[in-house]
């Protein structure tokens, strides 16, 4: 049998008895990243948001989703890139302990399965803002896919825990 990553209650991966894994794809500026795809809600274009005061800067706002009230979290601030100015921006809701979150990233690709066997640990030369995220990452024919871990993405007030 072969053992690949699957999704914990707080959607972080895990090991269970599967060959294939899935993620959606999006990318941040001109790189790939992957978030599991048990994990997203929706995927939604640009959206109208609501400021919050004193909100920490790659907290973009929240939107209402079918009465619920969202989280939306920049993810090129989260990751330590700048945002250039007026740039259309696509939306990919997760859950996380019953709360919904955006990622407002810049483009959302497909859906990906992937091999067990290929997930790799992150390099030492991935940055570290970026290892803080990661939960590791698969070599493609012509560039990297970044796999974020989304409890420590969205975790924007603490500290990565370390379970």
């Amino acid at each position: 049998m072969t053992t690949e990553l699957a999704i914990k209650e707080d959607h972080a991966p895990a090991v269970t008895e599967r060959s294939e894994y899935e993620f959606l794809t999006f990318r941040v500026r001109k790189q790939l990243f992957g978030v599991p795809v048990l994990a997203v809600q929706d995927v939604l274009g640009p959206q109208k948001l609501a400021t919050i005061p004193l909100a920490r800067p790659e907290i973009a706002g929240v939107l209402n989703l079918r009465g619920r009230i969202v989280t939306a979290i920049n993810v090129r601030q989260r990751l330590g890139l700048k945002s250039p100015p007026d740039t259309p921006q696509m939306n990919v809701v997760v859950e996380l302990n019953n709360e919904l979150y955006s990622l407002i990233v810049d483009a959302v690709g497909e859906v990906l399965g992937l091999s067990q066997d290929a997930f790799e640990s992150n390099p030492s030369t991935l940055d570290p803002k970026w290892r803080e995220f990661s939960a590791g990452i698969y070599r493609l024919k012509n560039e990297l896919l970044v796999i974020l871990d989304v409890a420590s993405l969205i975790n924007v007030g603490g500290k990565k825990d370390d379970k």
